[in-house]
């Protein structure tokens, strides 16, 4: 396909997702038009555009709250998203996606064999939100991979199987810990870099307002009171070795 295809590919694209098509159909016009472009500028403006289309849609994608909820086709847009946002290289919105169709499962098919969802995929959701930095996000998930941890009938296992049990569990609380833990620091960061910002700015609003001469830097008057010293001792030293010629 031709470079100059691309756009045309993608518009394609946003008119099935304005008549609210969400299937695989769409997710293969989806990567024509990712591939579609002679060089890496053209592929990245692409992916850019596409990301951003996506965006755009996905709020007015989900179906409008009503009497009876149709939570099959909820839970359809969400994966459908999920696997687009994934594809154009999202990975913020491709995690939200993949939680809302994992907490919508959880919800309300969790006597579903077929959509219940399983310690297996809490955990590895777990990890990949943890992976990429989302630490809050990941330490719930965490807690519901650890929630489908615990059997129902814990008398009805083994020595073995309570061994193999217990280690799972300390592992994935030890994950969750983690989580948690990164999570605080990112937080105590991000307030810290605001409160500095905020100082920074409330300083040079301050200084504005000030007349006269430019104070020094508390790393200039370091550095001038360094040298003061340096000084005096050079003096010093010179005053010594000339009494003792």
């Amino acid at each position: 396909m031709e470079a100059a295809a691309a756009p045309d590919v993608l518009s394609l694209f946003a008119s099935r997702l304005s008549h609210r098509r969400f299937g695989g159909d769409e997710l293969r016009v989806l990567e024509a038009a990712l591939s579609a472009g002679g060089d890496v500028p053209a592929l990245l403006a692409t992916r850019l555009a596409a990301r951003r289309l996506l965006r755009a849609s996905v709020a007015e994608a989900f179906p409008a709250p009503g009497p009876v909820e149709d939570y099959g086709r909820r839970l359809a847009v969400a994966d459908f998203f999920a696997r687009a946002f994934a594809l154009v290289g999202d990975v913020e919105s491709c995690l939200a996606m993949r939680y809302e169709a994992l907490v919508l499962r959880d919800a309300k098919y969790s006597d579903d064999l077929h959509f219940q969802v399983s310690r297996e995929e809490w955990l590895t959701f777990a990890k990949d939100s943890l992976d990429n930095g989302f630490y809050t996000i990941a330490s719930k998930a965490f807690a519901n991979a650890l929630a489908h941890l615990r059997p129902s009938h814990p008398g009805h296992l083994d020595s073995t199987n309570l061994i193999e049990e217990k280690d799972n569990t300390n592992y994935i609380a030890g994950l969750q810990n983690l989580a948690k833990s990164l999570s605080a620091q990112h937080s105590v960061q991000t307030q810290s870099a605001e409160y500095m910002k905020r100082r920074a700015s409330s300083g040079h609003q301050k200084c504005n307002l000030q007349s006269g001469k430019p104070k020094l830097t508390g790393v200039s008057m370091f550095r001038l009171g360094i040298k003061t010293r340096n000084m005096k001792k050079l003096l010093h030293s010179r005053e010594r070795n000339s009494g003792e010629i």
